[in-house]
């Protein structure tokens, strides 16, 4: 998604590295102050960075707010294929699934906050963009429950349902870090909600199953 932010620089790893050096600072800003009372100036005073060379890699203060909010979505869509590689059992994939949505999370607890609060202070089109990788990154969960109840190991459940649940779910870690972070680690949550989520979806055969995993939570 970043790749519709112009910048003046031709170098694809620098415009990388400086955009989140200046995304890093953006978020904890907007997540202190506020979005609409940080400026371009008070960024580039985070980042130790001039005012000038923030303007090589975005064009406004909204850049920078897509960026954070788009970094945790690309997240999803990076390391949820990468942590589904090798893993092939139905069951194992979808709590595979399931806990790296988590533990992005659990790492942009800030930015997922910001997500909730800023959102709306994006023009229609970005955040018609950010809505669509949403759905996109939603089913790389949603093709995991599908093949589990193809395979017997849960009712046919309402997946788009199921889907959003496991979302909400998974960003409450970030919505009430406050508390569960003083109770428990991002794992722990992890294992315990999905012991919750399973006894509603899994069939015998599932159960079965679950019981021989390693990744699938407590029940």
């Amino acid at each position: 998604m970043p790749d519709t932010i112009k910048s003046k620089v031709d170098d694809p790893e620098l415009i990388q590295r400086r955009r989140q050096q200046l995304t890093e600072a953006a978020i904890e800003l907007f997540s202190e102050r506020g979005y609409h009372t940080t400026t371009i100036r008070d960024v580039a005073e985070r980042a130790n960075v001039s005012i000038g060379l923030i303007y090589q890699y975005v064009e406004d203060k909204e850049d920078l707010l897509y960026l954070a909010l788009a970094q945790v979505l690309d997240s999803y869509k990076a390391r949820i294929p990468e942590a589904l590689e090798g893993v092939t059992e139905p069951l194992d994939r979808f709590c595979t699934a399931v806990r790296t949505y988590c533990r992005v999370n659990g790492e942009s607890v800030a930015a997922t906050v910001l997500a909730y609060r800023e959102t709306k202070s994006l023009r229609k089109e970005r955040r018609n963009l950010i809505k669509q990788t949403e759905v996109e990154t939603n089913e790389l969960i949603a093709a995991c429950i599908r093949d589990c109840i193809e395979a017997g190991l849960f009712d046919d459940v309402d997946v788009e349902l199921f889907v959003h649940q496991i979302v909400m779910f998974s960003h409450g870690w970030a919505l009430k870090a406050w508390r569960f972070a003083r109770q428990m680690g991002v794992d722990e949550y992890v294992d315990r909600g999905l012991g919750m989520m399973l006894r509603q979806v899994l069939t015998a055969r599932g159960e079965r199953r679950r019981r021989l995993s390693t990744c699938c939570g407590r029940l």
